[in-house]
């Protein structure tokens, strides 16, 4: 289907709202001020979006609490929520290609893989909690006859969510679902990077029958809108995907206010160990590129440091390097494009000064390593070789798609490295002995360890970090427990 479309014409066509949505209408921000949405492919200004400060997250809270409080959707019956959270996704997915092309032109990923993976899968998120919210019991405890114990969970309040640029439409639709499931009023705050799809996305769960001041979005800047959520005394909870620098300050923000609640998903560096006896080491390398490639390498759980048992390091990584070489770089609006731009100038800056540091290092780079000539935001798929865990691309979560090669001589050995990182938020193994599998997914300190496969999941699989990745968990029924509390009630029968 996006073969055959002209994008570039149909971007040029494009109409793009840059305010906030509150209270059920889109609303510039109090001071008027905005920032600039650039294309990073172009380095062209796409609108001026609306840059939300202190007094606009006071305006939101206040609307989203007299929301809550009504009961208009916190008390609703969940068969009629359910309903309308289906409408919802109903509407994603016939708005499928102008998300697509928002989703592209704001960050710069192919529009090959916005239309083919970010929008059935947040729209599929979205559906799935909804068909979850009438079909979610409450507990009665086992107590003795002269009293019942009702275990209920009840929804918080006001919940803020502030996500990221890499996967805006996603990342927001793994937060909106459980959050609007739950009964909660939403705050939803987009990475300035990345705004468009989420104020897309107010208009349609309005037009989807989400009362008024239960879905909000506030576009902008995060030291302003998101410290301002995250110190608000009358915000119930922050659920956040970003780096870990930032999720830290969101506790300190916690516990500066009102000890709200926070549940985080941060930075990765993932190990992707493959050992000598993998069932297809060729399948197992194409996956180690594709892990580290995939979205310019801007994944939190990317496969960055690849762990290869030393007896078959050299095919593999000429394997790597074969796929890498063979990725198309280029226009994001050609459906041919494998891998886009970076998501702006500040993160392109960014990641080639990892690439330099590998050089200065004593890392071998086998690939890549340049900026593409031009105006837009383009890199080269690169790998480094001879890297030891000590390097600082070993250790540093670089946000694109530089790859760390590093020996091991048995599994024990790449274990140890693959813990050896501040993060824990995913890894893999390859390997056709299942006991090596379950000794690695034991000890492995990481959230998800994937076995003979790299980034698969669905929707009812948990997702989350250990260790300074974060906690709390995405996706499955277990992210309702970050937006809910349980409650007690003990009811004297008498005698």
């Amino acid at each position: 289907m996006s073969a055959s479309i002209d994008w570039h014409a149909r971007a040029a066509a494009l109409s793009i709202n840059g305010q906030a949505f509150i209270g059920g209408r889109y609303v510039a921000s109090l001071s008027e001020r905005t920032f600039d949405c650039v294309n990073p492919a172009t380095g062209k200004v796409l609108t001026r979006v609306a840059a939300c400060e202190a007094e606009d997250v006071d305006r939101a809270v206040a609307i989203a609490r007299k929301a809550f409080e009504s009961g208009v959707w916190s008390r609703m019956a969940p068969r009629e929520r359910k309903t309308r959270l289906a409408a919802f996704a109903d509407l994603i997915s016939a708005h499928t290609e102008e998300l697509a092309l928002l989703e592209t032109l704001d960050m710069g990923k192919p529009i090959r893989d916005s239309l083919a993976v970010d929008l059935p899968l947040s729209a599929q998120c979205i559906r799935w909690y909804a068909e979850a919210i009438d079909k979610i019991y409450d507990e009665i405890a086992p107590t003795a006859p002269s009293a019942v114990s009702l275990i209920r969970r009840e929804p918080l309040g006001v919940v803020a969510a502030v996500v990221p640029w890499n996967f805006p439409l996603l990342m927001a639709a793994w937060k909106i679902g459980p959050i609007l499931a739950a009964g909660n009023s939403l705050i939803l705050k987009p990475a300035e990077q990345s705004s468009l799809t989420a104020i897309k996305l107010a208009e349609l769960a309005a037009q989807a029958g989400i009362p008024d001041g239960v879905f909000n979005v506030l576009p902008g800047y995060g030291e302003k809108a998101g410290r301002a959520l995250g110190l608000h005394m009358d915000v119930d909870a922050v659920a956040f995907t970003g780096s870990t620098e930032v999720g830290k300050y969101f506790l300190q923000y916690s516990g500066q206010s009102n000890m709200k609640r926070v549940g985080l998903e941060c930075g990765g560096k993932s190990p992707n160990i493959i050992l000598a006896d993998a069932p297809d080491l060729d399948a197992a390398a194409t996956a180690a590129a594709w892990g580290i490639f995939y979205n310019q390498g801007e994944v939190c759980n990317a496969g960055s440091r690849l762990i290869i048992e030393q007896s078959v390091k050299e095919q593999v990584v000429e394997k790597v390097m074969a796929v890498g070489a063979a990725i198309k770089v280029g226009d994001p609006l050609d459906p041919a494009t494998e891998m886009g731009a970076m998501v702006d100038s500040g993160q392109t800056e960014r990641v080639m000064a990892y690439i330099e540091k590998g050089r200065a290092e004593g890392a071998r780079l086998r690939l890549g390593g340049k900026r593409l000539a031009g105006e837009g935001c383009f890199i080269e798929a690169t790998l480094f070789d001879d890297v030891t865990s000590g390097m600082t691309i070993a250790q540093e979560e670089i946000f694109g798609p530089v790859l760390a090669t590093i020996a091991a001589k048995d599994l024990d050995e790449a274990v140890a490295i693959g813990n050896d990182t501040i993060y824990g938020l995913a890894a893999a193994v390859w390997t056709r002995d299942i006991n090596k599998a379950f000794k690695a997914s034991s000890a492995l300190r990481a959230g998800v360890v994937w076995v003979n496969c790299f980034d698969h999941g669905d929707i009812s699989s948990p997702f989350g970090g250990f260790k300074q990745s974060g906690f709390g968990r995405d996706k499955s029924l277990h992210a309702l427990e970050k937006y809910t509390e349980l409650k007690a009630t003990w009811i004297h029968l008498g005698n």
